[in-house]
C-alpha cells in the first residue's frame, strides 16, 4: 500500500496553520493552507496504523472484549484547538505541534482494566517510540467531567519509514461507562450546536454531565469530579433534578427515534476496515461509505473533499473513522449513530434510585 509522503516542512505547516485561523486570510490564501493542512493530516495515518495494530495487539491480552478503532482528526476539531485562547491569552497553538491529529482509542470493560493497560504495557512496557505525553484523567478527572488516560507519543522508525519520525500519535483508553459520558456529550454538543466538550456550552447541560461523570466514577470506585456531592444519595437527587429540569431522557431518545439507523443494513466483510460517516442533521440522514484496507488512501481524499465541500455547514458533521467490523464502529461511535441508549440505561438507574 502507498502511504502518502510529506511535501511541507514544519514550518510550512505552521504558516499554513496561523493561515487558517486568521479570519483576514483571503480564500485564496485560505485554500492553499488547507491543502498543506490536508497532507499534514493524511502522513499521520501510516504512524497511526502502527500504533493501532500494538494497542489491539495489548488491549485484547487485557480485555478479550476490548473496542480498538483509530481516526484521523477532523478539520473543524483541528481549526478549533488552532483558534482556541486560554485564560484570556491569545491563540498559540501551532499545527505542527498539536498531538492529537493522528488518534487511537480503546475501549475496555472497565477502569481496573483501563490502568493495567495503561501501565503494564505502555508505561512500564518495552515500546521504542518516545512517550511524550501522559495524563490520568481517570485518578484525577477533569473539573468539566471527562475521565479518560492519554498517552502521546512521537514516532520512531529506524527502517523504511523515516519519513514519518517525529509525528505525533495519541493513545486513549477509557472504560465503557467513561465513553458512555464522552460520546453522551459529543451527542448532545451535535444536536443542541453546544460545545460542552471545549468547557463552552449552556451551564445547565454542563453541570449535568459533571454530576453524571461523578456518578459513574462511583459505580467504577474511582476519584469523583472536582466540587460535586460525595454523598451519594445526595449526587443522585441532584442528577434527578437536572434531568428533570432538561428533560434528558425523552430528548435524547428522540434523537435516536428522529434518525432510523438501527435499521440500515451494513454490508459485512472482513476486508471493509474505514468508514466515512457523514451526518446530517437538517435531512435526518446518516450517510456511510465503506473502504477497504487497500483503499485507505482514497478514503483520507474522500474524506478532505467532503470537509471541503461542507465547511461552513452547522448541521453537517464528518469523520473517517478506522474499524475492523461495523460492529466495532456502532460501538466504539454511537454518537454517529445516535445510539445513546446504553447513557440512557445508566442514568435511568440513577433518577430512580432515590
Amino acid at each position: 500500500m502507498a502511504w502518502v509522503k510529506p511535501l511541507f516542512s514544519a514550518a510550512e505547516v505552521n504558516r499554513a496553520g496561523d493561515a487558517l485561523k486568521n479570519p483576514a486570510s483571503s480564500e485564496k490564501e485560505f485554500l492553499a493552507a488547507t491543502e498543506v493542512l490536508d497532507n499534514w493530516r493524511a502522513i499521520h495515518s501510516y504512524p497511526m496504523h502502527v500504533f493501532k495494530i500494538r494497542l489491539k495487539n495489548t488491549a485484547l491480552k487485557v480485555d478479550s472484549k476490548a473496542l480498538v478503532v483509530q481516526r484521523l482528526k477532523r478539520v473543524p476539531a483541528i481549526l478549533k484547538k488552532l483558534q482556541r485562547s486560554y485564560h484570556g491569552r491569545p491563540a498559540t497553538m501551532k499545527l505542527a505541534q498539536m498531538q492529537d491529529i493522528g488518534g487511537c482509542r480503546a475501549v475496555l470493560s472497565n477502569a481496573n482494566r483501563v490502568e493495567k493497560l495503561a501501565g503494564e504495557y505502555y508505561l512500564r512496557g518495552d515500546i521504542r517510540h518516545k512517550r511524550v505525553g501522559y495524563k490520568n484523567y481517570i485518578n484525577e478527572p477533569k473539573r468539566d467531567g471527562y475521565r479518560s488516560i492519554h498517552l502521546v507519543y512521537r514516532f520512531t522508525s529506524d527502517k523504511g519509514k523515516k519519513e514519518y519520525n517525529d509525528l505525533l500519535v495519541e493513545i486513549q483508553l477509557r472504560s465503557k461507562l467513561q465513553h458512555r459520558w464522552a460520546t453522551a456529550v459529543e451527542t448532545v454538543d451535535f444536536f443542541t450546536r453546544q460545545a460542552i466538550k471545549s468547557n463552552e456550552g449552556q451551564e445547565e447541560w454542563m453541570e449535568f454531565f459533571r454530576l453524571v461523570s461523578s456518578a459513574f466514577a462511583r459505580m467504577e470506585n474511582c476519584p469523583p469530579v472536582p466540587d460535586t456531592p460525595s454523598d451519594e444519595k445526595e449526587l443522585y437527587l441532584k442528577i434527578k433534578e437536572k434531568e428533570r429540569e432538561l428533560n434528558v431522557i425523552k430528548v435524547m431518545t428522540g434523537w435516536t427515534e428522529a434518525i432510523g439507523v438501527f435499521e440500515r443494513k451494513f454490508k459485512q466483510s472482513p476486508e471493509l476496515q474505514f468508514f466515512l460517516l457523514e451526518l446530517d442533521i437538517a435531512g435526518e440522514k446518516l450517510n456511510i461509505t465503506q473502504y477497504t484496507k487497500k483503499d485507505e488512501q482514497k478514503a483520507i481524499r474522500d474524506y478532505a473533499e467532503s470537509e471541503n465541500k461542507n465547511r461552513g455547514k452547522k448541521e453537517y458533521d464528518v469523520v473517517l473513522v478506522g474499524a475492523d467490523t461495523t460492529n466495532d464502529l456502532k460501538k466504539a461511535y454511537p454518537n454517529y449513530f445516535v445510539d445513546t441508549q446504553e447513557f440512557l440505561t445508566n442514568l435511568k438507574k440513577i433518577v430512580n434510585k432515590y
